[in-house]
């Protein structure tokens, strides 16, 4: 019987956060492509040590290249979704986006869009920073 307990248990565990974060990429993904945005790159990140992420990147209608930053939290705590946000976690972002558009002969515009899921539900803001972030 102690097996079955065990086993129970296991199936019970919490989903991990990568797997947490990877359903917010997707609901996020979903909320995009149906207000017409194309996927062109999911979770690029930058070499070594201390680079960035971006965890997606779209094409909007008019060709503005879109650097989406997803943000997942159960619980309005320190700040919620918007508030793990900060000046270093904007400047590691630019920092990947700079690093994404050296290999394009002349980068298309672009922006820096934010999309935050709450238990309240799904907020999508355009041109949540400009590509000037500083670490703070």
């Amino acid at each position: 019987m102690g097996f079955l307990k065990s086993r129970a248990a296991a199936d019970a565990a919490p989903v991990t956060t990568r797997q947490r974060g990877q359903a917010g990429e997707d609901r996020a993904l979903h909320c995009l492509q149906a207000a017409g945005l194309r996927l062109v790159q999911r979770n690029y990140r930058t070499p070594g040590r201390g680079g960035g992420e971006i965890d997606l990147i779209m094409r909007d209608a008019d060709g503005t290249l879109v650097f989406v930053e997803v943000r997942s939290r159960g619980r309005q705590g320190y700040g919620g979704a918007g508030g793990s946000i900060g000046a270093v976690k904007r400047a590691r972002i630019v920092h990947a986006a700079r690093h994404y558009l050296l290999r394009w002969p002349a980068p298309p515009p672009c922006r820096f869009d934010v999309v935050l899921i709450e238990a309240t539900g799904l907020q999508w803001l355009r041109a949540a920073f400009d590509g000037d972030a500083q670490p703070g």
